[in-house]
């Protein structure tokens, strides 16, 4: 019996540790990092993080990032998994298709596109010989940032909207064939089950996209770093900046923690608001 009591313990130890070693200490050396100064607590290392001249900026364009393709990845993902949920000619092409972006890396991602737009690239060559322009079309450069910003919003749905699509369409796919025809039976529109039926019952997916896509979304590096560089500083970038180039791993990890912190709140308030719902079947 204690043998037999002690497996599921066995069976976590792996997962504990790896938990420990890859995520416990690291986060206890970050804080350690972060908030002491020759041994001692101080808030020195805070001070400098805050008054770094590329913080706000940092701090605000990432949040816009995720604010702005967060959202836009969800939307376009529901509606295209809602589409190759149904059975037609050509539906599984159709999602190797739509997943072929999982497998591309955020910095070569940032190379495709920036081959693709700039001044020489294969838009402005189009847009040129189509003479819709006599000159190529800038779309990197400080002077452009706000075109910078669009090209990295447009990119980053491209490349990991196919992440959130999985989830939903994985959702739908085990919602009972059931509920919806006893609806159907019962008069329901197709409308009138997306909003009672499908959406109520693929909140557990939605939850679980939005929580990963935000978490990538406030880690946005790569992708910046090729189309933009420093003209559009992001968290992750300062704090990758601050590590190699300065050398200063408290103001690192400060940038990290503020990461972590920030992700771990919008990771609640989705809990919270999003919680899942079970579906009646049938009533008294």
């Amino acid at each position: 019996m204690e043998r037999r009591s002690l497996i599921p313990y066995l069976l976590l130890l792996p997962a504990i540790i790896y938990l420990l070693g890859f995520i416990g200490y690291p986060l206890i050396q970050a804080f350690y990092l972060a908030f002491t100064k020759d041994g001692a607590l101080s808030l020195d290392t805070v001070r400098r993080a805050l008054s770094d001249y590329y913080f706000w900026d940092a701090l605000r364009n990432t949040l816009l990032f995720a604010a702005v393709i967060v959202p836009i990845q969800l939307g376009l993902a529901v509606v295209l998994a809602l589409f190759m949920n149904r059975t037609f000619k050509g539906r599984d092409l159709g999602i190797y298709a739509l997943i072929i972006p999982l497998t591309i890396s955020d910095v070569a991602a940032g190379l495709i596109w920036f081959s693709l737009l700039s001044p020489y690239g294969f838009v402005n060559k189009l847009l040129m010989n189509l003479g819709i322009t006599n000159t190529p079309i800038y779309f990197f450069g400080y002077q452009f940032r706000t075109r910078e910003f669009f090209v990295i919003v447009l990119a980053e749905i491209w490349r990991a909207t196919s992440i959130v699509f999985v989830i939903i369409l994985a959702g739908l796919q085990m919602i009972s064939r059931e509920y919806l025809e006893a609806a159907e039976v019962f008069g329901a529109g197709y409308w009138t089950r997306l909003r009672h039926i499908v959406l109520p019952m693929l909140k557990p997916s939605i939850q679980s996209a939005l929580i990963i896509r935000t978490l990538f979304a406030m880690q946005i590096f790569g992708i910046v770093l090729i189309l933009a560089g420093r003209d559009i500083p992001v968290l992750a970038a300062e704090g990758y900046r601050q590590m190699v180039d300065l050398k200063d791993p408290g103001v690192a990890s400060i940038y990290a923690l503020i990461i972590a912190g920030i992700s771990l709140i919008l990771a609640a308030l989705y809990v919270k608001f999003l919680r899942a719902e079970y579906l009646e079947v049938s009533r008294q």
